[in-house]
């Protein structure tokens, strides 16, 4: 049977939060702002407007710098009530021309629209209608990939930010691959990136050539996932209304992880991923559980719960650690790492149990 190429889009709305404020305050209009928390009070920056993002301020920013980037700043606190409300009323759009419809978080979601309401033939008309009725309804503008999988129309829709819209079609799916940097591929931090980097692995498609060995030590057992990747192939469907209840980080390695500075910073950065997911998904955890594969294949967890949620990288990184001392990691070989986070909680839901954050609450990410 023939296979059906998909149209996939990617709709990101742009500074969500600061362009709802921006919306709703005409004082506002054209002027540098942060959402987010007290500069004094070691306050973060939770999204930044475009205005404000020529000055270098970015969303996660101490707010105490984004000040010293920007005298001029109009900073406002957050206000998840009207954000969501906004989302509801995008999302609603969304679904009136595909019940296929997966959302990442309150301001982006995937849409598969190969078959529509609007009877569109080209996924670039769906997008285009779309992106006009955000704006005409509610005064937003969104960025919009279109591509044949998720993974290209991800990065397609950061392509041209603000009020972008960019396609790739099948036939320039190789050009765009090799335009890329090895950042691009899903699940490369920094971490990973320096180690690729180090070894020549520069650009996402150096990943097709690169020697098996050196990329597993690099990213484990991504390896085989990440080569997908780098050939433009990602067949996972759009899946409409995930529901989400913990989020984990895991490598498997080539060789061995004997040094337990090393190990400590494969758990400080997979904790980072972790916390970054959360931000993302405007969640915060209780639980932090980690998991430990020795060279003889036995695998043990350890898990750390308290009352109080949180999506502050450094607490759930020094969680982690704790729990890796309660283990032979470091003392005996370590096949695999794994760190994820659990007992979620949505701070807009008026949950009883006391929450941290270094943010206000979660930040937007950087768009």
């Amino acid at each position: 049977m023939e296979h059906t190429l998909r149209r996939i889009l990617h709709i990101d709305m742009d500074a969500f939060y600061a362009s709802v404020e921006q919306r709703d305050d005409p004082t506002l209009h054209g002027r540098p702002v942060a959402v987010g928390g007290n500069p004094t009070e070691r306050g973060v920056v939770a999204a930044a407007s475009y205005e404000a993002r020529a000055f270098g301020v970015r969303s996660a920013m101490p707010m105490a710098r984004a000040v010293r980037l920007c005298p001029g700043l109009k900073i406002v606190r957050p206000d998840f009530g009207r954000y969501k409300a906004a989302a509801e009323q995008i999302f609603g759009l969304f679904r009136a021309v595909t019940p296929l419809v997966e959302p990442l978080s309150l301001d982006e979601a995937y849409l598969d629209v190969t078959e529509n309401a609007w009877g569109e033939l080209l996924g670039v008309d769906v997008a285009r209608r779309l992106k006009r009725r955000i704006q005409e309804e509610t005064k937003l503008t969104a960025s919009a990939g279109v591509a044949p999988n998720k993974f290209l129309a991800k990065i397609a829709s950061g392509w041209k930010k603000p009020d972008g819209l960019t396609v790739i079609a099948p036939d320039r799916v190789e050009q765009f691959l090799r335009e890329l940097p090895i950042e691009a591929l899903w699940g490369v931090g920094p971490v990973t990136a320096r180690k690729l980097r180090a070894v020549g692995v520069t650009r996402l498609v150096d990943v097709r050539t690169s020697d098996p060995a050196i990329l597993g030590t690099a990213v484990g057992s991504q390896a085989a996932w990440l080569r997908q990747l780098a050939n433009g192939v990602d067949d996972r469907p759009v899946a409409p209304d995930r529901i989400r209840k913990s989020c984990g980080t895991e490598n498997t390695y080539a060789t061995d992880l004997v040094d337990v500075r090393e190990i400590q910073e494969e758990l400080a950065e997979m904790a980072r991923e972790n916390a970054e997911w959360l931000r993302k998904n405007r969640l915060l955890a209780r639980t932090v559980t980690i998991k430990v594969r020795y060279a003889d294949f036995s695998t043990i967890t350890r898990s750390h719960t308290r009352r109080t949620a949180t999506d502050d990288p450094e607490d759930i990184g020094r969680r982690a650690l704790q729990l890796a001392q309660r283990t032979e990691a470091g003392r005996v070989p370590v096949r695999l790492l794994g760190v994820s986070v659990h007992t979620l909680v949505d701070p807009a839901s008026g949950d009883s149990g006391q929450l941290t954050s270094r943010l206000p609450f979660s930040a937007e990410h950087a768009d």
